[in-house]
């Protein structure tokens, strides 16, 4: 866990980076995106989690078979609750290092059907949260295998996501694919039967690519936008503000793909720059200066105390002209609410 630092000296440190090299000619004005921060998806598990350290028929220890949402804060929330998270390459192996009787909870990432098939075996008492709408990406390879069709998978490699969602089908009858480039090595005939499904916290323009690749060469497909409706509203909304500041901060981890994705939609789509930022504590990373109007959105597993910090401490700084003096704050521009917003 990080050290605790003082915030009087966070906000000088913040205040000098801010306002070292010249003096702001106009206001900058800062515009909270809506909506941003969490999903039900999120929402859920968190739920879950907490009611589980809280809960003392629940055996003990309690494992969480990877992060439960990528969020670095999250994870240490939970561990203080006495919920500690495993971390590694895949969760059937980290299933093994939990031990006979304990309590273990699948992320909202999903996992694969082995896993839950070890976890039944070995008699763990099992907590799932995973999302509703992962769990309708299983549901449709499932349905489609048994159909007689092959898969292609668009998605990020090395995420949760996918290695829980591919575990629904044979080896041989699904393919990962994550861009255009992919699709000329997929070992599927064009004469075959083709299903094609993807992650839920893609861009939606960066998978359009993909699909658009794959029906070129596999005109038949069916294909299943499973990107979920949560991750499209606030893609879209990024999309939007866009067009009217001049740079987009996002607050979310470094290993949010959700977070990496608006980052990729404001400065892709935008054509803006956009920053992720993981708390306050990295604004002092990049002049402000320069840029006349603001906006901030959040990835959908960041706490909403996060974006707050964020949206205050840009606004305070908008109006801390020489004039006015450090302490003067200014009203946010757009709506406040919606970081925990389904």
């Amino acid at each position: 866990m990080r050290g605790a630092e003082d915030p009087g000296a966070v906000r000088a440190a913040c205040q000098e980076a801010f306002s070292s090299d010249k003096k702001m000619g106009e206001t900058m004005e800062v515009e909270a995106v809506t909506p941003r921060g969490f999903c039900h998806g999120v929402v859920d598990a968190l739920t879950l989690a907490r009611r589980a350290a809280a809960d003392p028929s629940v055996p003990r220890p309690i494992f969480i078979l990877g992060m439960l949402v990528h969020n670095h804060h999250i994870v240490e929330e939970l561990d203080q609750l006495g919920v500690q998270t495993l971390d590694g390459p895949d969760r059937l192996t980290l299933l093994d290092r939990v031990p006979d009787g304990a309590t273990v909870i699948f992320t909202a990432h999903g996992v694969s059907p082995v896993v839950r098939q070890r976890a039944a075996e070995r008699g763990l008492h099992v907590l799932d949260a995973t999302c509703s709408e992962v769990t309708r990406t299983h549901d449709v390879i499932r349905e489609y295998v048994a159909l007689g069709y092959r898969v292609i998978y668009v998605g990020t490699p090395g995420h949760p996501e996918p290695e829980g969602a591919m575990g629904n089908a044979p080896a041989d009858r699904i393919v990962l694919v994550s861009r255009p480039e992919d699709v000329p090595a997929i070992p599927f005939d064009p004469a075959e039967l083709i299903c094609v499904v993807t992650q839920t916290t893609l861009s939606q323009w960066d998978t359009q690519d993909v699909v658009d690749a794959i029906r070129a060469r596999y005109a038949s497909a069916i294909v299943f936008n499973e990107i979920c409706p949560a991750t499209q509203l606030r893609q879209r909304a990024v999309y939007d503000v866009s067009r009217r500041v001049d740079a987009m901060v996002v607050v979310g981890d470094e290993r949010s793909n959700n977070t990496k994705k608006l980052v990729e939609v404001a400065s892709r789509q935008g054509g803006i720059p956009a920053f992720r930022v993981d708390s306050v504590h990295d604004l002092t990373q990049h002049d402000w200066s320069r840029f006349r109007r603001i906006a901030v959105t959040a990835g959908s597993s960041t706490p909403s105390r996060l974006t707050r910090a964020v949206i205050q401490q840009l606004t305070q700084w908008a109006h801390a002209t020489e004039e006015e003096g450090p302490g003067h704050e200014a009203p946010i521009v757009g709506t406040a609410g919606g970081d925990d917003g389904r």
